[in-house]
């Protein structure tokens, strides 16, 4: 979610972290593309996997997509991190405040969420009464499990020097002094600012034409369910490299 966006001066990043790991951008709802790239990478070596939110909205599958991260979350517990991303939030205020907090997830990629769960009949300016009845919906036919899994998902994961997170951090403060609302939405100083504590912070949301190294930041979003293109960066010591989702 952004622009795409881009800086004059270009300074190298440090990056050391603690194992290596693969961090994946935002899926919205586009399964075909996770399950190649996730192929691609290949878990059975057991690399661990950091999913930097939006994982519904826009794309066509995201009931089947929350299942699929849920299940792998599951089956390799602390291996598999998801982190929570501004659409999570968004479809879970919806569920808890339809009227209130959670009245702009439909206008924002949201209908196609309730289209994979089955319920049509919905328009980003639908009445609040349909928004209520389908507020209710969505609650009856989400699992429970899944439910209370994206309601428990963190909002930053780190490793060395290198934090993950989906959309920004303050560049002023440090990783653990952060807003809920930065980590989701983003700052305005995110994009202007190196941070200047040797820090790498690998995110999503704001798309880039082609995923970035530099100013400590790596953004990984390439607009999944725009290009058809799904990217991971594959992070070591002294090492970011670019994976993307193989071609349909």
């Amino acid at each position: 979610m952004g622009g795409i966006w881009g800086l004059a001066r270009k300074t190298a990043n440090i990056i050391k972290p603690d194992e290596p790991f693969y961090a994946i951008g935002d899926v919205h709802g586009c399964l075909h593309l996770l399950d190649a790239l996730v192929s691609t990478i290949d878990p059975d070596k057991n690399q661990q996997l950091v999913f930097l939110g939006d994982y519904v909205d826009r794309g066509p599958d995201s009931a089947g997509t929350l299942r699929r991260l849920f299940e792998m979350s599951a089956e390799h517990p602390g291996r598999v991190v998801c982190l929570m991303g501004n659409h999570e939030r968004m479809m879970l205020d919806f569920i808890d405040d339809p009227l209130g907090r959670g009245n702009i997830w439909l206008r924002n990629g949201g209908v196609t969420t309730m289209s994979s769960y089955g319920i049509e009949g919905l328009s980003a300016q639908s009445a609040s009464d349909d928004a209520m009845d389908a507020s209710r919906e969505l609650e009856r036919v989400l699992d429970p499990e899944v439910a209370a899994w994206l309601r428990h998902l963190p909002l930053f994961w780190n490793s060395g020097n290198l934090w993950c997170v989906h959309a920004a951090m303050n560049p002023a403060k440090a990783p653990t002094d952060q807003s809920t609302k930065t980590m989701l939405w983003g700052h305005a100083d995110f994009l202007k600012m190196p941070r200047h504590d040797n820090l790498c912070v690998v995110h999503g949301h704001t798309t880039v034409s082609t995923p970035t190294n530099y100013n400590n930041r790596i953004a990984v979003d390439t607009g999944a369910h725009r290009t058809g293109c799904l990217t991971a960066a594959y992070i070591a010591k002294d090492t970011c490299r670019f994976i993307h989702s193989p071609p349909n």
